[in-house]
């Protein structure tokens, strides 16, 4: 990313705290202007499940005709589906499918209604007169708003991936982002509203890189260029930003979390061709973006996992690299667009809400 990009994107995310974004950063609805998004990579779609009955849901990423994946899953409690797979070492060098999902570990069901999907559209890998989609999948924990006992499930991964298409991707209180929350030290009392967000950058090379996270970290959001948070643990009134490290620092830890009940979960796509060894290495690089825009990260009670998906389209020298790089980038723009397009519950406001007072 230029510097100028890198300035502009600083001083419109500066902007957007102090309830200023200008006019052209804004959406029509006065949420920040989309950034591109996970379907700017050609080859893949998105779709969202978003339950009716209480906030929670899945959101599906499609490579029907296949794409190389790498994962990197990091933090004390993770969530997830069919990983072992992605080892550089093993067998498999194609997904057809990755499920974010709400629900905590019941939500890995949901994987099982999106091959259900992909085995109709004949989609998977070959065997015999068959094809088995193979799709990989991470869950965030959400069951702490609303009826825990309402959970995605086969059918909501199967309507997710009926829902996906290549077009605009929505953000924020919706699919995997339904439920999802931040700033969890003093548990859901002095917590705030996040979602899903997701970003792109379009190289002058042809490369595309991509990102689309569901951010429900148990640390706090924040501007990656200052570190100031833009949501999470509130003060003790919860009209302010207490900040999550600040109180950690100050022993504050009573309340916190029990393990397995934060994380942050996500893509990064591209149309660089990589080896499965290579995604796996871009993968473990697009956490920095986590790092520059969650904090603490990477937590005993955060289960933080990325996925890394090749289309191939495009060939260049010491790919990984540069995706790496990139990728960081992204991810960290997605987490922020998931804390500022978020919308608030009772009792669990959003960016905007604090912004505004």
């Amino acid at each position: 990313m230029s510097e100028i990009n890198r300035r502009s994107f600083s001083a419109a995310l500066a902007a957007s705290l102090s309830g200023a974004w200008p006019a052209a950063a804004r959406a029509a609805d006065g949420a920040p202007a989309p950034a591109g998004g996970l379907t700017d990579v050609g080859g893949l779609s998105v779709g969202h499940f978003t339950d009716s009955r209480r906030p929670t849901g899945c959101t599906v990423v499609l490579a029907e005709a296949g794409a190389v994946c790498g994962v990197d899953v990091r933090g004390g409690a993770p969530g997830t589906r069919e990983t072992d797979l992605l080892n550089p070492i093993n067998t498999v060098e194609q997904v057809h499918g990755i499920v974010l999902s709400g629900g905590s570990a019941f939500g890995l069901d949901t994987a099982t209604g999106v091959m259900r999907y992909l085995e109709e559209k004949g989609a998977g890998v070959p065997w015999g007169s068959a094809k088995i989609p193979i799709v990989p999948a991470a869950i965030l924990f959400d069951l702490g708003i609303g009826d825990w006992k309402v959970r995605p499930d086969a059918n909501a991964g199967y309507a997710a991936a009926r829902a996906a298409s290549s077009g605009t991707i929505a953000e924020g209180c919706v699919g995997a982002g339904a439920g999802a929350a931040c700033g969890f030290l003093h548990g859901m009392e002095r917590a705030m509203k996040s979602g899903i967000g997701t970003a792109s950058l379009k190289l002058p090379n042809g490369a595309v890189v991509a990102a689309l996270v569901a951010a429900n970290p148990f640390g706090d959001v924040v501007d990656p260029e200052t570190g100031r948070p833009i949501a999470g643990l509130r003060s003790e009134d919860g009209k302010a930003l207490r900040g999550t490290v600040a109180a950690l620092l100050a022993g504050e830890t009573r309340g916190s979390p029990r393990s397995g009940e934060s994380t942050a979960i996500g893509v990064v796509a591209t149309n660089v061709a990589l080896t499965k060894s290579e995604a796996s290495r871009v993968a473990g690089m697009a956490h920095d973006g986590f790092s520059r825009s969650i904090r603490p990260v990477h937590t005993p009670v955060d289960g933080d996992t990325l996925f890394a998906l090749s289309t191939g389209a495009v060939r260049l020298e010491h790919p990984a690299l540069l995706v790496g790089t990139a990728a960081a980038e992204v991810v960290a723009r997605a987490v922020v667009r998931a804390a500022l397009t978020a919308t608030s519950l009772p009792g669990l406001p959003c960016a905007s809400d604090l912004a505004r007072r």
